[in-house]
This record gives structure tokens, sequence and C-alpha cells, in this order.
């Protein structure tokens, strides 16, 4: 049982190893491609995995007085992502204006009145809420970026189930911009030599007992 035990691990972090490699590929051929238009990334199929982290210039204006904070922590310490609806030439999308501290929540700028042009990356929705942190959206209280969630609380239909993450950074500004994780660690390999290797450990160990029950 150890053995077989230990041995599904190793071929689940195979497969986790695969969509690693997968993702990294995927992430580094385009963030730093050319940016395209919401229709242009979507095609006709919509939203999918072909589409998350592609480049995305927007042309439009924020519908105010509609912000969404998300409670995240990131490597500047805790604090909220937030959110605010854009009318796009293509349709309504949720902007990621960036992170916001938690010492600076009272002093949150309101998004601008006038056309914007926003370069940022596709995001797909985060549907799920974090360990043991649900999304409570009678509660204005969210732990993930959901956006069909978010939108229905803010009274808006947007267009897609994405968002996009605002990646132009201004120095001393806040929300701060261009925090989107674009390294992951990949330690896959790893985890699965170790856990082959107990699943060796652990045949040989049966084989010893077998043997000394013969003797």
């Amino acid at each position: 049982m150890a053995f077989a035990a230990f041995a599904a691990l190793g071929v689940w972090q195979l497969e986790r190893l695969a969509w690693k490699r997968s993702l990294i590929a995927r992430v580094e051929s385009r963030v730093n491609a050319a940016p395209v238009t919401l229709a242009e990334a979507h095609g006709v199929r919509g939203p999918t995995l072909a589409s998350e982290y592609r480049r995305v210039m927007l042309k439009g204006a924020f519908l105010r007085s509609r912000t969404t904070l998300v409670e995240t922590v990131t490597e500047l310490g805790p604090g909220y992502w937030v959110l605010d609806p854009f009318e796009d030439t293509s349709g309504t999308v949720l902007v990621n204006r960036g992170f916001l501290p938690q010492a600076d929540k009272a002093h949150l700028p309101a998004p601008p009145r006038a056309h914007v042009r926003i370069i940022g990356l596709i995001r797909l929705s985060e549907p799920k809420g974090r360990f043991l942190r649900t999304n409570v959206p009678s509660s204005d209280r969210w732990f993930t970026r959901d956006v069909a969630a978010i939108a229905a609380t803010r009274g808006v239909k947007v267009s897609s189930g994405i968002f996009i993450d605002d990646q132009v950074y201004i120095e001393g500004q806040v929300p701060i911009a261009g925090l989107t994780q674009t390294t992951f660690r990949n330690a896959h390999l790893q985890y699965a030599f170790t856990w082959f290797a107990l699943a060796l450990v652990s045949a040989f160990g049966f084989w010893k007992i077998i043997r000394l029950k013969q003797r």
C-alpha cells in the first residue's frame, strides 16, 4: 500500500511538472508581446487558457463608485487588490488597478474620470475562495477575484469571465500596478524523485520482510 501511494504521488508530480512547464512557457511568450485588443485576444472562442496572460490594450473610462477590494498578501505585505469596472470599446471588463497596502485603505484614490488607455494582462476569473476563506458578497468580503460574483454585486454586466491586471507601474502611486506574478517556482521534478525513491524504499522493505519470514 505504501509503495502504491508513493508511486501515485510521484506520477502526480510528473503531471504537475508538465502543467508547470506549459504555464511558464505560455506566460513567457505573452507578457512581453505587443498588446492586442480584447477582441483579438479572445478570438471566436472567448476567454480560455489560450488567452490568459495575453497583453492587451484597453481604451475607455472607469465606472466610478463601484470599487471592489479583494483581500490579499503580496511581497509588500497584507492589503487589497483594487478592482473597478472599465468600459472598453468591446464591452465592460473588470480592471485590477493594482495593490493597495492595508495602511493606505482610508486613502484610496478614485479611478480617473477621463478616458484613459490601459496596458494589462488578461487573467481568468477566480470563482473559488482561498483555503478556509470563502467570498461573502452580502458582506462585501472578497478573498478571490470572482468576476461573475463581483459584477453581479456591483450591478455591472461584464463581457466575459476575465479581469485585466494593470501593468503600468508609476512610482509613488497607489494602487501599485505591475505586481502580477509572472515567474513560477518549479520543483516538481525533485518532488517526483522523492516520492519514487520512497516507493523503492517501501518495496525494498517489503522484500526484506518476506526474506525474514522465509528464514
